[in-house]
């Protein structure tokens, strides 16, 4: 029966990462800011790192502001090497920039 259960539910074994959307400025391509917290080498004082990721986002459904994971994929240009898979939280702005657009 556990062999089955996992036929039905496919698990991707591709690295996945949250993070807040900062920039959607390009055409069906978002960039993604994902911080974690590390202890430095020597002193363990706990410290956070930012990196920037570019993600594709093909409906263009990701607002500046609202948190997402991003899903590794193979490379899609330069830079693009992971996909958004999911909108965890929409940000406060959203409502904004869709009135915006529409005017």
């Amino acid at each position: 029966m556990a062999e089955t259960e996992k036929n039905t539910q496919q698990e991707s074994h591709r690295k996945q990462l949250i993070g807040m959307v900062v920039s959607t400025k390009m055409q069906k391509t978002i960039v993604v800011q994902v911080e974690r917290q590390k202890a430095h080498a020597l002193y363990g004082r706990v410290i956070s790192r930012r990196k920037k990721f570019y993600a594709h986002d093909e409906e263009q459904t990701a607002h500046v502001g609202d948190f997402v994971k991003i899903e590794e994929t193979r490379p899609l240009s330069k830079l693009k090497r992971w996909k958004l898979a999911e909108i965890l939280r929409r940000s406060a702005l959203a409502p904004e920039v869709i009135a915006e657009q529409a005017s």
